[in-house]
């Protein structure tokens, strides 16, 4: 146990990575070495794009890869990518600081991403986030990366799979990793698909941590609807979820089993391979 001098001589990078191995261990450390060898996300030989957005979970996600690079045995190389699709200055300078606090040697590159999403009048949100992969994705070939990792977590694997459900009739959920089918041999891999978001959260405070949320001039101008509250359905759906866990503490936690152990047998209908399928075809063989 380190005396109280010793940790004020500790820089802010040991400091937080300090708490993830102790404070967060089991929150945090462990549910990302745990999702990283349940779902076979690193190989020996690999070349990983760490996409960094400036949000809390990519910066955490960064700096779980700077610390495993220094403690797995497992022989595979780093690219820490930070792409910016048009920030601010002040948003561009606010990603740099949290770099260096963490640690996280960051190679940007700059697109046009916010003008393009921001004139178009049908889901700019969604034609942001296809370009952004997609550039990502280019980005990381160009480097002789084979894969990207991505910051999406836990309570995005429950809430993008009750929100198929709700608003988008299908059930569907969020694997841990899949193979790109625009760029032939580059994967996507999801290291924090078993670290809940709440505990980034008390990771990023605990730390004094503060990150950028969606920078895009659009979500800046229609966050909140005339009432005054959100009309994003993933805020609907987070909270919805919320009020649930009043009454059923374990309800993420069934969320999340079930989508590893779903019955098709008890499905009238489903799709593989993107082909539909009904339970007709097999009833009376």
């Amino acid at each position: 146990m380190l005396s109280e001098k010793q940790s004020r001589l500790l820089s802010d990078e040991e400091k937080i990575e300090q708490s993830i191995f102790k404070k967060y261990r089991k929150t945090i450390w462990t549910p990302f070495m745990t999702a990283i060898k349940n779902y076979d996300l690193i190989k020996d030989g690999d070349r990983i794009a760490v996409c960094i957005s400036g949000g809390k979970d990519s910066m955490l996600l960064a700096r779980l890869f700077k610390s495993l690079e220094r403690f797995t045995k497992v022989p595979f190389e780093v690219v820490y990518l930070s792409m910016d699709p048009g920030y601010t200055s002040a948003n561009r300078k606010k990603i740099e600081e949290n770099a260096e606090k963490l640690g996280i040697p960051v190679t940007f590159f700059e697109t046009n991403i916010f003008d393009v999403a921001y004139k178009t009048d049908s889901s700019p949100c969604y034609l942001c986030a296809k370009m952004r992969r997609g550039h990502l994705y280019a980005k990381a070939q160009e480097l002789g990366c084979n894969k990207i990792a991505l910051g999406h977590h836990f309570s995005d694997v429950i809430e993008t799979t009750v929100m198929a459900m709700f608003y988008g009739a299908q059930l569907q959920g969020m694997i841990p990793k899949l193979h790109s089918r625009n760029f032939p041999g580059m994967e996507l891999i999801r290291p924090l698909y078993c670290i809940h978001e709440d505990d980034i959260i008390s990771w990023a405070k605990h730390n004094g941590l503060e990150f950028l949320r969606c920078a895009c001039r659009f979500t800046e101008e229609n966050s909140l609807s005339e009432n005054g509250e959100s009309g994003s359905k993933r805020l609907e759906t987070k909270e919805l979820i919320r009020k649930l866990k009043k009454t059923n503490p374990d309800i993420e936690k069934s969320i999340f089993n079930s989508i590893h152990s779903v019955w098709i047998d008890t499905f009238p209908g489903y799709k593989k391979d993107g082909e539909e399928h009904s339970f007709l075809e097999k009833y009376d063989k």
